[in-house]
């Protein structure tokens, strides 16, 4: 094998293929970063001082054939117990696609990691233990995927080897997720059955499931649609900084630089700042250092404007007849990744896109019970890996989108303003695509300073 991460052949010209982001989650001993070995294995991703290391290690424990699964368990700690517990970033390419994959830990109390790694992406691959069917963790898994508005969900039935590939069992799995992640909204779920471990329908098909018709795992990841095509959606650029050089070259220039985090910006488009509320006109965009008439996300660009407007970093610019709301209370859904509990009346630092300001929590409406997606009401606060409501009073009016229309601009951090430690992420706006709660009636804000 070639000492690269994939040969000429696989890789063409990546400047045409596609990105795909996606994130693997299951519970312990499911079998995700034997997935993730054979799927980096079998496409040919892997380097040869590495497969000679994992190679060896193997040998040492007395296995017969290399535990592919050493291949994204990188700590020490994960190989010594044999668990996941870090995501473990891993690039790969093939010919039709490249690809960022997140294997994330199984554990309950790893649930923060899946959280992390799954924010960004535009498919989970979720598995399933053939011999346990649908559990508690997988349907946590597939809430914490329905809840960070992941378009694409492959239930990956692992480890049919030990079932004799029966066709009924997998059925059986199939449809127990398929209803489960229906109601929690998610938009398209694919089953596949697979053996990681014997590489059954991962990157070939298998030849002991005549009866499976569809995609193997690779296939699918290199053919399932995802657009990032953001240029459509509400156009925003949160400001990172304001460029003045005021040198005899350039006495009078002003720009707002930062990068595009939706949409299209074009000269001559009229823009509103918020949370000032002012606005003005473009009349020009730099890119790269070269004057261009139109930008789109996700572009880093310098725009200029026409009136002199008070902006600085942590300002939103967008179209003035597409405008967010902005507020100073907020209600989200949060999930807690700190040791430390979130507790009502706490005081925190929220940051939204590049603008960070004081916050209060004011209530913790209710946390949520996975399993069955009960409301636990009035818990008084919310501890490591907990998904709640919260409501928050910030010192200063945010502009936040749903996260439901922008994950960019409808998602934000609660931090401890003592150490800079991440409480929480959070996502405004409801929590499921399914139905909206009930609004909760206002509470009272006497003795509060903001």
């Amino acid at each position: 094998m070639s000492n690269t991460t994939a040969t000429a052949e696989q890789l063409g010209d990546l400047s045409a293929t596609t990105l795909l982001r996606f994130a693997t989650a299951g519970s312990v001993d499911d079998g995700k970063s034997t997935l993730v070995g054979r799927l980096l294995h079998d496409s040919k991703s892997v380097l040869t001082d590495q497969l000679e290391a994992v190679e060896r290690v193997s040998a040492s424990r007395g296995a017969d054939a290399p535990d592919l699964a050493l291949l994204t368990d990188g700590l020490r700690a994960e190989r010594e117990q044999g668990i996941t517990i870090d995501v473990a970033y891993r690039y790969f390419a093939t010919a039709r696609r490249r690809f960022i994959l997140a294997d994330t830990p199984g554990h309950v109390q790893y649930t923060r990691n899946m959280v992390t790694g799954a924010s960004t992406a535009d498919l989970a691959v979720v598995l399933v233990d053939a011999r346990n069917g649908v559990i508690e963790q997988t349907r946590r898994h597939a809430a914490v995927a329905a809840l960070l508005r992941v378009p694409h969900v492959v239930l990956a039935v692992n480890k049919m080897d030990l079932v004799a590939y029966d066709e009924r069992v997998f059925a059986g799995i199939a449809e127990e997720f398929t209803a489960y992640a229906r109601e929690l909204g998610v938009p398209e779920i694919t089953a596949i059955p697979i053996s990681a471990l014997a590489g059954d329908n991962v990157v070939e098909p298998s030849a002991n499931m005549d009866w499976y018709g569809g995609p193997t795992v690779l296939e699918h990841l290199e053919t399932v649609p995802v657009s990032h095509d953001l240029t459509s959606c509400h156009a925003r650029l949160p400001v990172q900084y304001v460029i003045r050089p005021q040198t005899a070259e350039h006495p009078d220039y002003r720009g707002y630089a930062g990068q595009i985090a939706a949409g299209t910006f074009r000269v001559g488009e009229s823009v509103t700042v918020l949370p000032s509320g002012r606005s003005s006109k473009i009349t020009g965009i730099d890119l790269l250092g070269k004057a261009v008439d139109v930008a789109w996300t996700p572009q880093s660009i310098t725009l200029l404007l026409e009136d002199d407007i008070d902006i600085s970093r942590g300002d939103l610019i967008v179209p003035s007849g597409d405008t967010p709301p902005t507020s100073q209370d907020i209600e989200a859904t949060v999930c807690h990744v700190a040791d430390t509990p979130l507790n009502v009346g706490q005081r925190v630092l929220l940051k939204h896109t590049t603008r960070t300001v004081k916050a209060i929590v004011k209530e913790i409406p209710s946390r949520l019970t996975l399993d069955d997606l009960s409301q636990h009401p009035d818990p008084g606060q919310l501890v490591a890996n907990d998904i709640g409501r919260v409501k928050v009073r910030t010192a200063e009016p945010l502009a936040l989108d749903a996260y439901a229309d922008s994950r960019r601009t409808g998602s934000f951090l609660l931090i401890d303003p003592a150490d800079g430690t991440t409480l929480a992420a959070g996502m405004a706006g409801e929590a499921f695509a399914t139905a909206a709660e009930e609004a909760a009636p206002a509470s009272d804000d006497d003795g509060w300073d903001f």
